[in-house]
């Protein structure tokens, strides 16, 4: 009997160190799981929308978002645990901090292309890891060239009010459901998981909603409520 697919939509942002080590759990869950297909589709997010084109500095950053830049001990748990995933976070001085609606722009259709996941890995470690500016233009043609994107094509979909608003629509439709931090996963539309959970946890939920696997096709059986057998 065919397995029923069971279907993760994952609401996440670039900007979001949590959101890569999340879609590395998850990833390995996947990779560890052995009963039903797992389809996976990704949604956009932005933690700060209000970030300006030319994008923010560390220092500046930090101390817009949480009134100092002594974040010490909350960079140092998101090292260590990226570390343990196999991620490399950089967060030195020549970290910028981007408005990132350009991203999930370029997302979107390659998610049409289907790439969208590949893609997202390589905006998350051209981000945390190189430290390229992804607010930059000619930084942005540069790695969609790895994809066989022109720069015409590149400049075009950033331009295209119309794909911005599909995504702003989009991030809407999550906020209007209860997202209010990223990562999020929904599980067959019904079941929620906050935050970078361990492996462990995505394995279990999977457990939990997973269709049981017929062997052997429809044998006899009896009705219980009208007791033909």
């Amino acid at each position: 009997m065919q397995k029923e697919t069971i279907k993760v939509d994952i609401v996440s942002d670039v900007a979001c160190p949590w959101c890569y080590i999340g879609k590395r759990r998850i990833e390995a869950a996947i990779k560890q799981w052995k009963g039903a297909p797992i389809e996976v589709t990704w949604h956009p997010f932005q933690l700060d929308p209000s970030i300006p084109e030319a994008g923010l500095d560390r220092e500046t950053y930090l101390t817009n978002k949480f009134g100092n830049t002594d974040m010490t001990a909350s960079m140092t748990r998101i090292t260590e645990a990226g570390a343990s995933e196999g991620i490399t976070f950089n967060f030195g001085d020549q970290w910028l901090a981007v408005n990132t609606l350009a991203l999930h722009q370029l997302m979107q259709v390659a998610g049409e292309e289907g790439f969208k996941d590949v893609l997202k890995e390589r905006f998350l470690k051209a981000y945390f890891d190189e430290n390229l500016h992804l607010n930059d233009i000619e930084v942005l043609i540069k790695v969609m060239e790895e994809f066989n994107w022109d720069a015409e094509k590149t400049k075009r979909i950033i331009a295209d009010d119309a794909i911005a608003y599909a995504v702003k629509q989009e991030i809407a439709h999550y906020q209007q459901r209860g997202v209010s931090g990223v990562p999020y996963f929904i599980i067959n539309d019904k079941f929620g998981i906050s935050g970078a959970q361990p492996t462990s946890v995505f394995l279990e939920a999977f457990a939990q909603i997973a269709p049981i696997e017929i062997i052997g096709g429809e044998g006899e059986s009896c009705d219980p409520v009208t007791g033909v057998c």
